[in-house]
């Protein structure tokens, strides 16, 4: 079942609605309770409750629900709820709806709270008519239905409900239950993110970011991501620290850059942790302070940074902000090279290769240098060459060497330029010519199987 949401956006209404018809004894209830005076509220209500009418039976489920002049009771708020919405109080019929859903002093039931959404909806309560569009979008007590989950946030959103806005926009980027239409998206997004909404606002800078349905523009991309990051969007502050990094949409600013990326990573973000630690390992905008470095990132390597993986298991090789410890570095390198990491897998062989926190095995030298290889990277194909020209972990073979110190030459490698002209020296015209050929072949391979 596809979620759109995560959580639903439900919330209990204010006890004010229409005071058609309530009577002087109603009012005496609410002047009290706007006084906080609730056992004067309770005492001209609960009669008029009695008597049916339905904006006191709404105000009583209301206390109840709250505890307000009366021990919380989520069973008489469902009663006095359900009293005033089979009278077609929109309110309680809402609030009922958010009962059934969650399950609150009744059993959770999805098909009694899309029920009562329903009818709040049809009434024009633009929240009911937004998690009436939520249930249809997940499945909720209803058959999943796109086309009627757009229509249930069209309606909210045109009442100026800023999440269904958002939503709405969503299922425009995305073509559930309507055609993909960016522009529509773009309408939406930026409806609800004039209202604040902090999905909207970051997401209207993805689109002006990357020029979906709109003129790509750097500056614009940046005035939304800072809308977001300033109300606490991680992603928003990372993105908005990638910005003041590389210069786009705003001057290069490293010191600015560490803002956003701290920000971000205090609140988890792993990339923005990552990048946090590359710039104090470098000094960007910051003194330069590598057991900081490696504090940024070891938290981004415990959430899966696979680069972040690699950079630790370096330091602790080289004993950079951490005591040189190759067992640590092996563990590193092994972790980021399991993801597919190709430095991690080319900096594992060379560990093997060299012995360096783990026995020397030339044969799993040359199994990561391999994987790392087939990634395209030239170092990697670089030292497989060796490997094979000193026969370590492989049968020598001079012709596959200089196939693999060919292919690594082509991909920017010197030590592989120098070592191919030192292994032809060697080598036959018709192995040269071989070797060629099998590097030509290799490449058209993508580097698999050679």
């Amino acid at each position: 079942m596809r979620k759109l949401l995560t959580t639903l956006c439900i919330a209990a209404v204010l006890p004010f609605g229409s005071t058609e018809g309530w009577g002087a004894d109603f009012y005496k209830g609410l002047d009290a309770a706007v006084r906080g005076d609730h056992a004067t509220a309770l005492h001209e209500w609960i009669p008029l409750a009695e008597q049916g009418n339905a904006a006191a039976q709404f105000q009583l489920g209301w206390m109840y629900d709250n505890g307000l002049g009366v021990p919380e009771n989520n069973k008489k708020a469902v009663k006095n709820y359900k009293r005033a919405a089979e009278q077609g109080d929109a309110n309680a019929q809402y609030n009922l709806g958010v009962i059934y859903d969650n399950g609150y002093g009744v059993p959770e039931d999805d098909q009694e709270a899309v029920k009562w959404f329903r009818r709040a909806a049809e009434q024009g309560e633009a929240k009911a008519q937004f998690n009436l569009a939520v249930m249809y979008e997940n499945g909720w007590g209803v058959p999943e239905d796109d086309q009627e989950s757009v229509k249930w946030f069209r309606h909210a959103a045109k009442q100026g409900n800023a999440t269904a806005q958002y939503y709405l926009g969503v299922m425009y980027r995305k073509g559930y239950g309507v055609a993909k239409n960016d522009k529509e998206t773009v309408k939406w997004y930026k409806r609800a993110a004039e209202q604040g909404n902090v999905s909207a606002q970051f997401n209207l800078g993805l689109v002006y970011d990357n020029g979906l349905g709109i003129l790509e523009d750097d500056k614009e991309a940046v005035k939304w991501y800072r809308l977001a990051a300033e109300q606490g969007d991680a992603d928003a502050q990372y993105i908005l620290g990638a910005m003041h990094d590389n210069g786009e949409g705003v001057p290069e600013d490293d010191q600015e850059a560490v803002k956003w990326y701290k920000r971000a990573a205090e609140q988890g973000n792993a990339t923005a942790q990552f990048n946090l630690g590359v710039m104090y390992r470098k000094g960007n905008g910051v003194s330069k302070d590598d057991k900081e470095a490696v504090k940024w990132f070891r938290l981004a390597a415990e959430q899966g940074e696979a680069t972040a993986k690699d950079i630790l298991g370096f330091m602790y090789a080289k004993g950079e902000g951490v005591p040189e410890n190759n067992q640590e570095a092996v563990k590193w390198f092994r972790l980021a090279a399991e993801q597919g990491y190709a430095n991690a897998q080319h900096n594992l062989g060379f560990m093997y290769a060299h012995g360096k926190g783990i026995f020397e095995d030339d044969k799993e030298a040359v199994k990561w240098y391999r994987r790392a290889a087939e990634r395209g990277m030239a170092k990697a194909q670089s030292n497989l060459g060796l490997m094979y020209s000193n026969g370590e972990g492989v049968l020598q073979n001079d012709v596959i060497a200089h196939m693999w110190y060919n292919i690594a030459s082509l991909n920017g490698s010197k030590t592989a330029k120098k070592n191919r002209g030192i292994i032809a020296k060697q080598m036959s015209t018709s192995q040269i010519r071989g070797a060629r050929k099998l590097a030509r072949e290799c490449m058209k391979k993508r580097y698999k199987a050679c």
